[in-house]
């Protein structure tokens, strides 16, 4: 696991230089600061950054040189003790243009926003749509587009908003500003809907950046920007002071007790948890352990009311306090349970399987905390739901509609934290990405996809294998073996985490010891929306 975390981190290094010396040189050079140095200018001195989508992108757009966290910085921290939403262009990264990844992340970072009633700051420096990959971009309803949308929205529903100009906006990019509260502009940056180049070609008048759409003439001229500033640090400074005056709209329902970092610590230590899997997934059978010890090393002085306990046990579903936050914990159970049936016999059931009394429990627990306006923490280490004639006497189908029900309409703010394995059906019950956490966490050893590997790629060399002896060729062991290898060298790697958070199936990837600083984070950041809706369980089959 530590070989793994080691490997991460350096990654994840790299994915935080950007363009790399020379592109971080020229953007100097052009007497501007990086992305980060810009972020370490914005936010509270010795506040917590927790940064979002850092491998998105990651491995692909190889053949136009990559993208590297796909040209956008994405993160929640303080600023003058409001806790915001940055999104800040990486000029390093193709001057910051955006990418099909780009418009993903800076979309998924409004989403975030919106949920949770964030102010947005905005750092712009971005040349606009990178034109090779327009038709991913441009014209889609989650594309360019989308983000302009967005903002309107978000202006309706009374989330701040304030954009900072400190290099090049143009084309459609440039609506974003000025679809915000407040704009900030510094001198020798642009914001213009045609660019120089474009404007001679288009009407054959030819004027200077600056006269088309530099910072005086918006400032004095079109009256569109609110404030111009001679250099980066002087329009930071003037974004910090507009935060501190932002009004307070109430706070959320959900109960918080007075909170001790020290006296109400886990009492395990963080660090144990690295023991508990083994990262090599060839190795899955053997990640046997009892999630309880996950949930002693996360929660609030490792106390969790259990419910249900001798009910439904392949799932832990219970009550606990995380940073001084009430939640409800709905956990994979990865050792075997032994569980006596309807019928009075004694069956021994899979770790990590979702049988029909574990989803009916869940079921009934998930809406109990809708009813009581508790926050959800799902702990992900799933197989999916048990098969079989007895599973489907047991209705577990229907068990299992019931519990995918409960977490559709739920309504309380809902986090995931992928462990393990979460494949199949299990990934939409635990409240995978598509049923709206309002956060989804992966540990290193992730992996998630719609079956195991090794299953998945059995499955796959079978179906490869009748397919070419149908076309009449016929496969040695050897052949056999080597199409075995390279078909599952293929599932590993879209099974890797990383692989999921280069196309934004998760929002980061954390180190297992700080998931319980990642879980607070979050639920400091869903606490600052006091909307909660009505809840309205639906049709439940029973």
């Amino acid at each position: 696991m530590l070989a793994l975390l080691g490997q991460v981190r350096q990654q994840e290094a790299a994915l935080r230089e950007g363009g790399g010396e020379k592109a971080i040189a020229a953007q100097h050079g052009r007497k501007r600061l990086t992305a980060r140095e810009r972020l370490e200018l914005l936010l509270d001195p010795g506040s917590e950054w927790f940064e979002l989508g850092l491998f998105a992108a990651f491995g692909m757009y190889e053949e136009w040189g990559g993208a590297p966290a796909a040209g956008v910085v994405t993160g929640i921290g303080r600023v003058s003790g409001r806790l915001c939403m940055v999104i800040a262009n990486d000029a390093t990264v193709k001057a910051g243009a955006f990418f099909p990844m780009t418009c993903k992340k800076v979309l998924r970072a409004q989403h975030i926003a919106m949920e949770n009633h964030l102010p947005v700051l905005y750092l712009v420096d971005s040349a606009g749509v990178f034109l090779p990959l327009q038709e991913d971009v441009f014209p889609d309803q989650d594309d360019f587009g989308r983000v302009f949308r967005n903002n309107a929205v978000m202006s309706a529903r009374g989330i701040p908003q304030l954009t900072a100009i400190m290099g090049m906006c143009v084309a459609g990019g440039a609506y974003l500003p000025v679809m915000t509260d407040h704009v900030i502009m510094t001198e020798g940056s642009g914001l213009f809907l045609a660019g120089p180049a474009l404007v001679q070609a288009a009407i054959g008048q030819k004027y200077s950046a600056e006269e088309l759409g530099g910072a005086e003439m918006h400032a004095a001229i079109s009256g569109t920007v609110d404030f111009k500033e001679p250099n980066d640090h002087m329009a930071i400074a003037r974004m910090r002071s507009l935060v501190s005056r932002l009004g307070h709209r109430g706070k959320a329902p959900f109960d918080r007790v007075e909170f001790d970092v020290d006296r109400d610590k886990p009492k395990y230590a963080a660090e144990e948890l690295y023991g508990l899997l083994d990262p090599d997934p060839t190795q899955a059978a053997a990640n046997v352990y009892d999630m309880h010890e996950v949930i002693a090393r996360i929660v609030d002085r490792s106390e969790f009311e259990e419910y249900k306990p001798e009910y439904g046990r392949t799932l832990l579903c219970g009550y606990a306090r995380i940073g001084g936050f009430s939640v409800g914990i709905v956990a994979n159970q990865k050792q075997p349970q032994r569980q006596v049936s309807e019928t009075g016999e004694m069956r021994m059931e899979f770790g990590g399987v979702i049988y029909a009394e574990s989803a009916d429990k869940a079921a009934r627990f998930i809406m109990d905390c809708n009813q009581n306006l508790i926050p959800l923490i799902f702990l992900h280490d799933v197989n999916g739901f048990m098969v079989g004639r007895d599973a489907e006497w047991s209705g577990i189908i229907r068990s299992g509609a019931k519990m995918v029900t409960a977490v559709s309409n739920s309504v309380v703010p809902k986090i995931s934290v992928i462990l393990g394995g979460s494949f199949g059906a299990g990934n939409y019950a635990m409240c995978g990405k598509a049923y709206d956490p309002r956060f989804i966490f992966a540990w290193p050893t992730a992996r998630y996809a719609v079956m195991s590997g090794a299953s998945a790629a059995n499955t796959l060399v079978e179906l490869r294998i009748r397919q070419l002896e149908r076309g009449g060729k016929k496969l040695s062991e050897n052949e056999k073996k080597e199409l075995k290898e390279s078909i599952q060298a293929t599932y590993g790697e879209q099974t890797d985490c990383r692989y999921a958070a280069a196309r934004l199936w998760v929002d980061a990837v954390i180190d297992p010891a700080r998931t319980r600083e990642a879980l607070i984070g979050s639920l400091e950041a869903v606490a600052v929306n006091p909307e909660v809706e009505v809840f309205h369980p639906g049709l439940l089959q029973t």
